[in-house]
């Protein structure tokens, strides 16, 4: 199987690489050589390599930018992926794409289903939203992965801050009102790759009636100062930290560009049914995270 990965050099994009390896040709790129402000570009990528596989880890991520950026955000998180249905469509291809728990406005107070109106708060979960409606509009064979909190031990994270903060204060202020599902993009990536691996050497066919829209996330949720609290526990290399407490914060207390959802956790029992897979709970994943 011919896999096109785009996005290969982000926390997730860098795992999925080296997952999909198992599951045939992989050609993996990123920006600057993919460009969603030239879509011609890629477009042509995408001809001249005929997948019949295409993999968008590709975001824009920088979630209070995006309020001053839309019509980059727009370009990349919704367009892209639109661009990609069509492509995929006219190839016969599958298409995998990532989107994100910020979709919603995190007033249910309870786990997110996939049939939950989306209600997204900035323009990143806008641009986002926008762009799961575009490849659901063209249609074929597809699969939209929503998830939440995704964080690598390689890359710039919440973890990896939180590390650092650890080692620099005696006390961390961490808020205790926003609420999700770490997810270790390694895990991920796995599950991406083992959910593909189902479909052999059909994979239009064996998403054929499971196309659609799935929530894909770690098992489990907890606070960020929850989350925060973990990680400290569970650093290798406890001894050099200088922190003595965590204390809970507000979100209000740090004032951003963009408002986040504050209850945004995702109930990811419709993908288990569909494909008989799940995320470890994220205490599981975070600990193997920390240990690798």
């Amino acid at each position: 199987m011919r896999i096109l990965l785009l996005g290969n050099t982000g926390q997730l994009g860098w795992e999925l690489e080296r997952c999909l390896a198992n599951l045939g040709e992989v050609h993996a790129t990123d920006y600057p050589a993919i460009n969603f402000v030239e879509p011609g570009t890629v477009r042509t990528l995408i001809r001249q390599f005929e997948p019949q596989l295409i993999v968008n880890a590709t975001a824009y991520t920088a979630v209070d930018r995006a309020e001053s950026e839309s019509d980059l955000a727009y370009a990349i998180n919704a367009d892209g992926p639109g661009l990609l249905a069509e492509e995929a469509l006219q190839l016969g291809a599958a298409l995998v794409h990532y989107s994100t728990d910020y979709v919603f406005d995190g007033t249910k107070n309870a786990p997110y289903t996939e049939s939950d109106p989306a209600k997204p708060l900035g323009v990143y979960g806008q641009s986002k939203l926008a762009g799961e409606q575009a490849i659901q509009k063209i249609g074929g064979n597809y699969l939209v992965l929503r998830t939440a909190w995704v964080y690598s031990t390689r890359r710039d994270s919440f973890v990896s801050k939180v590390l650092s903060w650890a080692r620099q204060q005696s006390t961390l202020k961490l808020v205790n009102d926003q609420v999700s599902n770490p997810t270790w993009a390694r895990a991920l990536a796995q599950a991406t790759a083992l959910l593909l691996a189902q479909g052999g050497r059909d994979l239009p066919a064996y998403l054929d009636g499971r196309s659609g829209l799935y929530h894909l996330a770690g098992w489990g949720y907890c606070s960020r100062m929850e989350w925060g609290q973990e990680i400290v526990r569970l650093d290798p290399q406890a001894q050099t930290q200088t922190i003595q407490q965590i204390l809970p914060a507000a979100t209000a207390d740090f004032p951003t560009p963009a408002q986040r959802p504050l209850f945004s956790a995702l109930d990811c029992s419709l993908f288990e049914r569909t494909f008989n897979l799940r995320l470890p709970a994220w205490q599981t994943a975070l600990r193997l995270a920390m240990n690798q």
